[in-house]
């Protein structure tokens, strides 16, 4: 069993090929598609921090566009008003949004759960809008934030080519830290809580110090998905924010695959593309993202994941011993 399970290791580092192949894709696209295969990296790390805390732990919970909100304005704050170079505000960013999910899972250290914490999260997301709108001193209100795009480090970071170099190094290592994660002690909780948090806590595991672990690292990778998309777009507004965002996010989950991290990445990269092919059409857009999920997930419950699941095992989501 261990000869299979070590065989199947060593034919996932296939995957590395992925973003080896995506090296050359500046060179086969124009500005526009660019622009869209950028905001594909940003959403797959938006949809993998929601994925950890609603496919990993089980929890359903939708801060995930508040960390998201925290990250690019920590960033955009970090550039214009403490004068910080876009890449040293990266880890701003990612603090950032792991302090917004300290905050958003507190109420999980006094035993809230499930449809609680949901409402508590979304709360959490909403008084985060209303701050971005209100505190227009710090955030620029509902004007916005200007996001200074100049040359860090050499990088001409004004170029979305170099954007997406840039990006695909980040989503990358937090890709492969996220897999790290759920394959570690601690990510082995996550998902025992997931499956029983009774049973787990029966074991001397800490479930509640579990919990709020994993919304600090969903929020630490969807906080420096906000600081990416402020370079990207040159400035954040509160509407970006908003419940709107939230609905984009969670269906990219739940067509990808709940708490797959290949999920992720297939439900961010579909839910991004698909869309732009009907833009020309105004008012077609939504009926047609809408019927993409619907049909996604009548035919597939468990995700664009489970059908290449089907075809090889080195799809399948394991993170537990043999």
């Amino acid at each position: 069993m261990q000869t299979a399970t070590g065989t199947l290791s060593k034919r996932r580092r296939i995957f590395w090929l992925v973003p080896l192949i995506a090296l050359a894709l500046p060179l086969l696209t124009n500005p526009y598609t660019q622009f869209i295969a950028n905001a594909m990296l940003i959403y797959t790390l938006v949809t993998l921090g929601f994925s950890v805390v609603i496919g990993n732990l089980g929890q359903l919970a939708f801060a995930n566009t508040a960390f998201f909100g925290i990250g690019a304005y920590a960033s955009a704050i970090a550039s214009t008003s403490l004068g910080l170079p876009w890449l040293a505000t990266i880890p701003i960013a990612g603090l950032a949004g792991a302090l917004g999910g300290f905050l958003a899972s507190a109420a999980a250290l006094r035993g809230i759960r499930l449809y609680y914490l949901a409402i508590v999260t979304l709360a959490f997301g909403e008084l985060m809008r209303w701050f971005y709108t209100h505190a227009g001193a710090l955030t620029g209100g509902t004007d916005g934030l200007p996001v200074p795009r100049g040359r860090d480090f050499g990088l001409a970071l004004s170029s979305g080519t170099v954007q997406f170099y840039v990006f695909l190094a980040i989503t990358c290592l937090l890709v492969a830290g996220t897999v790290n994660l759920l394959r570690s002690r601690i990510g082995r909780a996550i998902i025992a809580v997931r499956e029983n948090e009774i049973a787990t806590a029966s074991l001397g595991i800490p479930t509640s110090q579990i919990i709020v672990t994993a919304f600090m690292w969903s929020g630490f990778i969807v906080g420096i998905a906000g600081a990416m998309f402020a370079l990207h777009t040159g400035r954040v507004f509160p509407e970006s924010f908003g419940l709107t965002q939230l609905i984009v996010n969670f269906a990219m989950v739940l067509v990808g695959g709940l708490g797959s991290v290949v999920g992720a990445v297939l439900g961010a990269v579909a839910l991004t593309a698909l869309p732009e092919y009907v833009r020309a059409f105004p008012g077609m857009e939504e009926i047609f993202f809408g019927v993409i999920v619907m049909v996604v997930l009548l035919v597939m419950p468990k995700g664009l994941a489970s059908l290449l699941a089907r075809f090889s095992p080195i799809f399948q989501q394991r993170y537990h011993r043999d």
